[in-house]
């Protein structure tokens, strides 16, 4: 079949990777991609969510499975455009509904869907513009430190967590009323700290049926030691050693399963990706919030570990037949650590020449995040640049590679943090 992947980043190439090896794959696209994505598909020029362009790359490439990579056009609605376009109805799309995107969208739609079924999550309050002074009063209830989340999408940058009340009453004040990120923030969600480690534990669903794959930690702040700003991600890895068969069995009855029925409860056409981001709180696991797609950097460490055919288990989401796919999962461990340019996540270069690339050996797969073809050359054109992806019989086995080519791979102000994994040594025999 024909098969179109939107996005740009490091999940779509590793998406385009795992899919490009199916025999059921006769020509694959993406758009808009990347210089690593060049390499195994047709990349074509879109903006993933102006669905009029989308539509007519559709139609011109007899394109039959679009799988969407990014949240925004799950968030905007994509699905319900190609479901009501009778041009377009016969396209499998890979994403939830508008309404199934609102678990990601908002913050406090998610918190109210967790409440609604019983899934274990922080106790929280969420507030407008005209509820400062309640807010503020709120905080006084709360132990530091406080979580603020702005309600709708900030990029993964819409989570503060702040020691110091006041610091808490000036951000909270900079959120809703000074519209800090925007109109993502005219609504704030705040809830209780967690204390523990987390992880995220990503599902496929038809809506009925659900296959759990891979678990993944990713490491989100800029900073060793887990210290400045929160990023994209700073690399992944897959599986998390703490997460034991007891421990996934509690997830699976105790999370997933309400999720799923959760949504079949509520009617919500929902036929894609669930990641759900843990917070692991003594030997219990509480929700910390939903996306409706893949991660970024954990689909590079999460699709190498599958075994079997994606693409076949995607196409038995259409007629809700996941039940029948039998999905093999890799024991060894992967790692992603990724490279990116100097400044991020605040301001940076792009342009930049990478070097390097052609000495990565059989032992790691780079996936292009912000990279562009400029001749023979490929330079830096974001703020995330490369991951790089090795597998080996633990972590510590699979990061020595990473590493290796972390150093080899080059380009003006490149950086990567030197210390994934420290946290989870504890947790290895």
């Amino acid at each position: 079949m024909n098969i179109l992947i939107l996005g740009s980043g490091g999940r779509e190439h590793a998406l385009a990777y795992k899919i490009a090896q199916s025999k059921q794959c006769k020509k694959l696209f993406v758009a808009p991609g990347n210089a690593g994505t060049a390499n195994l598909a047709t990349n074509l020029t879109v903006n993933p969510n102006d669905f009029d362009q989308v539509k007519d790359l559709v139609i011109t490439h007899q394109i039959e499975m679009l799988i969407v990579g990014p949240e925004d056009p799950l968030v905007n609605g994509i699905q319900d455009f190609f479901a009501s376009d009778k041009a377009l109805q016969h396209v499998h799309l890979i994403g939830p509904s508008k309404e199934g995107a609102r678990l990601e969208g908002s913050k406090e739609r998610a918190k109210e869907f967790m409440q609604n079924h019983q899934i274990p999550t922080a106790a929280y309050q969420s507030f407008n513009a005209s509820q400062v002074n309640e807010a503020k009063k709120f905080l006084t209830q709360l132990k530091p430190p406080y979580v603020l989340k702005a309600d709708g999408l900030a990029a993964g940058k819409g989570v503060l967590i702040i020691e110091d009340l006041k610091e808490a009453e000036n951000a909270l004040d900079e959120m809703l009323t000074q519209q800090k990120f925007g109109e993502a923030s005219s609504k704030v969600v705040i809830e209780e700290f967690l204390d523990g480690i987390e992880l995220s534990v990503f599902v496929l669903t038809d809506g009925k049926n659900y296959k759990i794959l891979p678990n993944a930690k990713d490491y989100k702040r800029i900073g060793e030691g887990d210290t400045g700003l929160n990023t994209g991600g700073m690399g992944a890895i897959s599986p998390v050693p703490f997460a034991d068969e007891n421990f996934m069995k509690h997830v699976e009855e105790d999370i997933v399963q309400p999720t799923i029925h959760g949504l079949q409860k509520e009617n919500i056409n929902y036929k894609g990706f669930v990641f759900i981001g843990l917070m692991k709180v003594g030997d219990k696991a509480k929700v910390i919030e939903y996306n409706v797609r893949m991660g970024d950097p954990e689909t590079e460490v999460v699709l190498p570990r599958i075994e079997s055919d994606l693409l076949e288990a995607l196409s038995a989401l259409k007629e809700q037949k996941l039940n029948q796919i039998n999905l093999q999962i890799s024991p060894s461990s992967a790692t992603t650590l990724m490279l990116v340019s100097g400044g991020y996540p605040e301001a940076y270069e792009k342009g930049k020449n990478i070097t390097g690339l052609d000495q990565v050996g059989n032992d790691a797969i780079v996936f292009h995040a912000g990279t562009k073809a400029d001749g023979n050359q490929i330079l830096t054109n974001g703020g995330r640049v490369l991951a790089i992806t090795a597998v080996g019989n633990d972590f510590k086995d699979a990061l020595k590679i990473s590493y290796k080519y972390g150093k080899i791979i080059d380009f003006e102000g490149k950086y990567y943090r030197t210390d994934l994994g420290k946290d989870l040594e504890e947790f290895i025999n």
